[in-house]
């Protein structure tokens, strides 16, 4: 199973829904949501997914935003958004996860079933809170990293999960290395005794709140290698010397995103041929919708994957 982590940025939410409207993910993929604030975008999310019986986690202690403190507020003053998302979190497609941390094992101290929460834990150090919690049980998903002794701990219900997008400092970087590996997870996960694999797609584990207009525009795309191991290719702009012209910048990535296809003829999927209708079109979608496109393309190629029709 995979198990992508996304924030509840508005273009990553849109990608999962549109994904499931168009039945591009099946229950091999369950999207985890880290929830920034309460929205109309959130709560469309999260109704369709209740409504296509479709499994999704929620984060109900996000590193970021106060969710939690603000859905309860709103709730109490009758805010039809929050009294939306409210009614999602007794859905029983609703798999409530908490990033483990040093509050959460008070927080989660009486909590009468731990055996159906996700856990994650992302780093080494979260060890001794999640042991405080589950000595003799185990969460019905524990998400670890890439670490002997905490899968030692968590022998049966553990989800490797691990940042694995490349991440540079800026877009123009990604010209110094425009093809990378980027995971094999997919491949050893069930023979090393995972349940499933995680990772932030193509966006990564940084959280960055306000958006900003960047000098390149970069589109990621990920693509099976010779081996099947996955690889990412970059296609960045060429015109990177000031902030003018996002559009044409835009062109010049796509254009190069269209010669690499014809090429190296990569899986096709919804995301990969709407990026590449834009290019036909001349349309600039923007910098969140060219993100959407990347991120649906990643998933419904892992879906492919995982359905056995690669």
């Amino acid at each position: 199973m995979y198990f992508p982590y996304l924030r509840g940025r508005q273009f990553e939410l849109i990608a999962l829904r549109e994904l499931l409207d168009n039945n591009l993910i099946g229950q091999k993929i369950v999207p985890i949501i880290e929830p920034i604030k309460p929205t109309s975008t959130l709560a469309k999310t999260l109704n369709l997914y209740t409504e296509k019986h479709h499994a999704y986690a929620l984060i109900m202690n996000p590193e970021v935003g106060e969710f939690v403190s603000k859905i309860k507020e709103n709730h109490q003053e009758k805010n039809s958004v929050a009294d939306e998302i409210y009614n999602n979190l007794t859905s029983d497609y609703l798999i409530k996860g908490y990033l483990m941390k040093k509050t959460t094992p008070a927080y989660l101290k009486n909590n009468q079933n731990l055996d159906q929460l996700m856990i994650v834990s992302p780093k080494r150090d979260c060890l001794d809170d999640y042991i405080k919690i589950y000595n003799e049980e185990e969460p019905l998903y524990s998400l670890i990293p890439d670490d002997r002794t905490f899968s030692r701990k968590a022998p049966t219900s553990k989800v490797l999960f691990m940042d694995r997008f490349p991440k540079a400092p800026k877009n123009s970087d990604y010209n110094k290395n425009v093809d990378e590996f980027f995971s094999e997870d997919h491949l050893f996960f069930n023979t090393e005794g995972f349940k499933g694999f995680s990772d932030y797609s193509i966006i990564g584990s940084d959280y960055n709140e306000s958006g900003f207009a960047p000098l390149a525009v970069a589109i990621h795309i990920v693509y099976f290698g010779k081996n099947k191991e996955l690889r990412v290719h970059h296609f960045v702009s060429d015109s990177n010397t000031d902030y003018k012209d996002p559009a044409g910048k835009f062109g010049e990535a796509v254009s190069k995103l269209a010669d690499w296809t014809k090429v190296n003829e990569p899986c096709h999927t919804l995301g990969l041929d709407m990026l590449l209708e834009c290019k036909e079109s001349g349309k600039y979608p923007g910098l969140g919708t060219i993100k959407k496109y990347s991120i649906m393309h990643h998933l419904e190629l892992m879906n492919k994957y995982l359905e056995g029709e690669i």
